[in-house]
């Protein structure tokens, strides 16, 4: 299923309103966080889960500490 949604200035900010089936789908509601997933193909909204977000951010803790090592391996 697809929908489309229409891009709104709110304040200083633009945003998007999500349909109802869309919230549902997610399994969140107002005022929950989501997460913007960048992907090759677009975006991704996914519910926000603070433990995945500890955890994302401890790699890139690591990466950013071995980004040498990192540029190496990668030739």
């Amino acid at each position: 299923m697809s929908s489309t949604v229409t891009v709104r200035k709110i304040g200083n900010s633009h945003g998007v309103i999500l349909p109802k089936a869309e919230l549902e789908q997610l399994g969140v509601s107002e005022g929950d966080k989501l997460f913007v997933v960048h992907t090759p193909d677009g975006i991704r909204l996914t519910p926000y889960d603070q433990r995945f977000a500890r955890q994302v951010e401890a790699a890139e803790d690591f990466m950013n500490k071995y980004r040498d090592v990192f540029r190496e391996l990668a030739k």
